[in-house]
């Protein structure tokens, strides 16, 4: 009998051996799924973001070229049906809204923690600086050889300095590159990062964020301090924070719930834009630009909503549009190409087409034909060699 109920113990226990063993194991098979899943749905997500990133660095290009072609910016001497190409601003506004944004999903999947600032910071200083270094090199020897960039006059030591510490926002130099201001707001965003996060995870965090930021630039917009500002100005970076943060609270709609994520964004990014369509349409270009201060915070939540409707797949249209082989091939040196392609502009405006074409419209025509795809090729080897080799050893 003893040895009967022992017998029967010890079958017992292995069998429960068995059944937990086999339970682990299942629970690994299904982690495993989850997190390739989980995988695969942020490749997704990536993919449609870097569609909207190619398209922002190509209509930045294409605003350039018209920038130089006519003078007298904003009420230029362009055909009024090129005015659509004169809102560059508002792409580099895209991209801080999609870089507060992309940024944010990480830590919006891991209750907005950032899992080290000092990590944080070693890979974006090794995504950005290797190509914006070089980019650097590239400009000032353009500079130096073919004149200066803006009417400020040629690079000097002091640029060196300015833009070679990504201080352009916070002092003055003459600039090698107009696109550059930009990237000095963004490593600024980059440093506050951190600290968003922390009011992000709080009680009431979102709200908390977004009138913390907003508030004190809507303050200043009210005085006469409140200016439109533009690019090239120091200090632009606590003006076009609201903008990062909108990024950054869009991202949390794709860990909200499944009723959330299943919402119209895509509608609800019209509607939110359309208001800022209409008054610009009304106002006219020229009084859209010069009050970017106001329209900068008007769309940047229009922008955010538009991020989150196509990173839960929706509309389905345009998230297939966005991953075509083509727009995700040009999202994937976006960077570079919004980095070196003021030289190459300027360089066609000025040393190539005077010998070609006459001044205008045609110079504009050769331009694009010329500028746009030398650009575009540049780019692609421009970041083969000083981009993608530094974003795969970031970590």
């Amino acid at each position: 009998m003893r040895w009967a109920a022992w017998k029967g113990r010890t079958i017992s226990i292995d069998a429960g051996r068995s059944a937990d063993r086999a339970l682990g194991a299942a629970a690994v098979a299904a982690d495993r799924e989850d997190r390739a899943s989980d995988a695969t749905e942020v490749r997704r997500h990536v993919l449609g973001l870097d569609g909207l990133r190619g398209l922002a660095a190509l209509y930045v290009l294409l605003f350039h070229c018209w920038l130089y072609t006519f003078p007298g910016y904003p009420d230029s001497s362009a055909p009024g049906w090129l005015d659509g190409l004169m809102f560059g601003r508002l792409a580099v506004v895209f991209f801080l809204v999609l870089s507060g944004f992309s940024l944010a999903l990480s830590p919006a999947r891991h209750g907005w923690r950032l899992g080290g600032i000092a990590p944080f910071l070693r890979r974006r200083a090794w995504r950005i600086l290797p190509a914006y270094w070089a980019a650097l090199t590239m400009s000032l020897i353009f500079c130096w050889y073919e004149g200066p960039a803006s009417r400020h006059g040629p690079p000097t030591g002091v640029t060196v300095l300015v833009y070679g510490f990504l201080a352009q926002d916070v002092f003055t130099a003459p600039t090698p590159n107009g696109a550059f201001w930009s990237i000095a707001v963004e490593a600024e965003l980059y440093l506050l990062f951190p600290l968003l996060l922390f009011v992000r995870r709080r009680r009431w965090g979102a709200t908390v964020l977004a009138l913390c930021v907003t508030l004190p630039v809507v303050a200043l917009g009210v005085t006469a301090a409140g200016a439109s500002p533009v690019e090239g100005d120091n200090w632009l970076a606590p003006h076009l924070a609201p903008v990062f943060v909108a990024g950054v609270l869009g991202a949390g709609v794709l860990v909200a719930p499944e009723r959330v994520r299943r919402l119209p964004w895509g509608w609800f990014a019209v509607l939110a834009a359309l208001p800022v369509l209409v008054l610009g349409v009304v106002q006219g270009s020229v009084w859209t630009v010069n009050h970017y201060f106001w329209i900068d915070l008007a769309v940047a939540p229009a922008m955010a909503m538009l991020l989150a409707s196509v990173a839960t797949g929706r509309p389905a249209l345009l998230v297939r549009f966005l991953t075509t082989r083509l727009l995700r091939g040009l999202g994937g040196f976006s960077y570079s190409l919004y980095l070196i392609h003021l030289p190459i502009v300027l360089a066609v405006i000025r040393r190539v087409a005077p010998h070609f074409v006459s001044p205008g419209l045609p110079t504009f025509c050769f331009t694009l034909f010329l500028a746009v795809p030398v650009s575009v090729c540049g780019a692609w080897v421009f970041s083969r060699v000083f981009e993608i080799p530094f974003t795969r050893r970031r970590g």
